[in-house]
């Protein structure tokens, strides 16, 4: 299944303040094809937008769930929607 998609995926634990969203921005590069954002949210989690084909977003919620992250990942809440375009690259916000 190479049809574009839309990840969003709201990532729990210690992830912020640790380079967790450098380290998300870094594997969305090395994993090619994705463009979106890793961003803090006042609650302590951080979001992760990504938009490319669907198994690359798929290797990155992988990566976001079970890689070697920085900090400690408690958990991961994922939707799936159509791509809204407007993001040049992968980004940190």
């Amino acid at each position: 299944m190479n049809e574009n998609v839309r990840l969003t995926a709201w990532v729990r634990g210690r992830v912020q303040g640790v380079g967790f969203r450098w380290w998300t921005r870094a594997t969305a590069l090395e994993i090619g094809g994705l463009a979106g954002y890793a961003g803090n949210l006042g609650d302590g989690r951080v979001q992760v937008v990504a938009e490319g084909a669907f198994d690359q977003c798929e290797r990155l919620l992988e990566w976001l769930r079970h890689g070697d992250t920085p900090g400690r990942v408690d958990g991961v809440t994922e939707i799936w929607g159509v791509t809204r375009g407007g993001y040049e690259g992968f980004e940190i916000r």
